[in-house]
């Protein structure tokens, strides 16, 4: 009825045709531009011109214009009408257009309702949707009707591929009882399909929640920096901008993750359910053949899909949070060098664990009891140096071997944050090390076991980090003295920044520490090492106080 309306909107009242050029009337009446313009061609002797539909009057002269939207939609109706016309398959027996109603694969006819009535009832003579591809649907070794599946070789064959073709033998059923053993499979997979798409939702509210949290954390973080700096505002806007932008930034690098995560799960959710409602119509095909053969593809690639990792397997933990090791690095990098021209801001350092419950380690010495006879340490306890002479200090279980030292101190929870510097010669590196370590024998240096996580700055000024004896070149040159060290131990987080003009994140040690920990620092000549070269006597590392 719609089509027949909109055809009667699209007819022009001259030719009785749909609109070719449509014009368009002062009246409002429209007419094929061929049509209009050979009418008032042919009204000879007049000085107006006339409407053909409703009369009424125009100079001759007028202008004739297309109109380019009912042009438009003219086209776009041929164009449907005519492709619908071409997809509908006519019986072969009438004599008119009339559309087919089956196929008979025996036959090799398509027919009507009319004469499908008075069609033969024979087995033999194969009923299929309306189709003109019958080369598709018959043997093409004995050109019978494709009526049998074989599973052994998983094709379609005829009855005389059995009894004298090369499936003798085979195991053979109809092409009804496979479709029947097939939708038993199908059921499975929609149920796979479902659970899939369940759990997909149930990540994508976890997401959801995840971001929340994270949003939350950042807005507190923000006001305790807020609280923290409002007594000295002129000298911590600088600082305070840094941090800040340094929340935000991570709080939106999560945030942006979360939402491409979340997008994808969108997408495979869609997607589940698109090959969920494609089974379901499969159920409504008679045709097993046809049944059978559009369900191929999900029966075949559903087992494999079952075992398939994808990106979207990410938990919330994995999409990590807020990087509070870089934004307490951040903090009492700035704090430093504010209280360091400021008199009596020593308080700066009792308050700024507010930010994240990070305590700002200033106390850190080095134990001279565990440091090797290669190596000297300032009489403060907070600097030590390659020695090129043997200091003969005193044998103990405790001291190192190689060119080491231990702290005093010891951390078995909480999180921590200190400074260091090291020099732009020779070769160090500072970490962490368990307290239960024994300084001497073969596998004392650090990162040559699982009990050691260390950061080291080479003489060519490329860094590495190293543990359980697994070096790891950083994509970082030395560029800075001044080092951050942040630890979190009940998150085994153990993290290194270069404290430079802007914060610079070197490595992140992720592990489980099951010990105290005590931090270590090593200065190196070539004699320890196994490779050969210049030999620098100002080698150093420098605790800042």
């Amino acid at each position: 009825m719609e089509s027949a309306g909109l055809r009667s909107q699209l007819t022009c009242y001259l030719c009785l045709n749909i609109y070719t050029d449509p014009v368009t009337l002062m009246c409002g009446h429209s007419f094929c531009q061929v049509c209009i313009t050979t009418t008032w061609a042919n009204q000879t002797g007049k000085e107006y011109s006339e409407c053909a539909e409703c009369g009424q009057q125009f100079c001759r002269k007028t202008v004739l214009k297309r109109n380019l939207r009912l042009c438009n939609i003219a086209k776009s109706f041929q164009a449907i009408h005519s492709e619908h016309t071409e997809n509908v398959i006519s019986c072969t027996y009438c004599d008119s257009h009339v559309s087919a109603a089956k196929t008979c694969l025996m036959c090799e006819a398509s027919l009507c309702l009319s004469h499908l009535s008075v069609h033969t009832k024979s087995t033999e003579h194969i009923l299929t949707e309306p189709t003109i591809a019958l080369e598709n649907l018959k043997c093409s070794d004995h050109w019978g009707v494709l009526s049998h599946y074989c599973s052994t070789d998983s094709v379609y064959i005829c009855r005389y591929c059995i009894t004298s073709g090369g499936h003798r033998g085979h195991q053979v059923e109809t092409l009804t009882v496979a479709f029947n053993k097939k939708k038993q499979k199908l059921k499975i997979i929609q149920e796979k399909l479902k659970s899939k798409r369940e759990e997909a939702n149930k990540r994508i509210q976890g997401l959801q929640e995840h971001r929340r949290k994270v949003r939350g954390v950042a807005a507190d973080v923000r006001e305790r920096v807020s609280v923290m700096i409002v007594d000295i505002r002129k000298k911590l806007d600088v600082l305070e901008r840094r941090v800040l932008g340094e929340i935000s930034r991570q709080e939106e690098e999560i945030s942006l993750r979360i939402s491409e995560l979340i997008q994808q799960l969108k997408i495979k959710v869609e997607e589940l359910s698109t090959k969920r409602l494609d089974i379901e119509e499969l159920f409504l095909i008679t045709d097993p053949y046809i049944a059978l053969q559009r369900s191929a593809d999900y029966c075949d690639t559903a087992e494999e899909g079952d075992n398939e990792d994808t990106e979207t397997d990410v938990n919330c933990h994995d999409l990590g949070d807020l990087n509070l090791g870089l934004i307490s690095v951040t903090l009492h990098s700035g704090l430093s060098d504010i209280a360091a021209g400021i008199k009596g801001l020593h308080h700066i350092q009792d308050v700024s664990h507010i930010l994240t419950d990070t305590k700002i380690t200033a106390d850190i010495l080095q134990d001279i009891n565990t440091a090797s006879n290669y190596v000297t340490l300032s009489s403060v306890l907070k600097t030590v140096s390659v020695s090129l002479i043997n200091q003969n200090c005193p044998e103990t279980q405790e001291r190192f071997q190689y060119p080491q030292v231990l702290s005093t101190n010891s951390y078995s929870s909480g999180q921590h944050c200190w400074e260091v510097e090291g020099s732009k010669s020779g070769i160090w590196t500072v970490g962490m090390t368990y307290h239960s370590i024994k300084g001497n024998g073969c596998h004392s240096r650090i990162g040559d076991n699982t009990k050691y996580w260390g950061l080291w700055k080479w003489n060519n000024d490329q860094y590495f980090v190293r543990h359980d004896s697994k070096p790891i070149r950083l994509p970082y040159r030395y560029s800075c003295h001044r080092l951050g060290i942040y630890l979190n131990y009940e998150t085994g987080q153990l993290s290194f920044y270069e404290l430079g003009d802007v914060i610079k994140h070197l490595y992140t040690f992720t592990d489980t520490f099951t010990e105290p920990l005590q931090a270590v620092f090593g200065v190196w000549d070539y004699s320890f090492l196994p490779v050969k070269g210049k030999i620098h006597e100002n080698t150093w590392i420098r605790i800042r106080s």
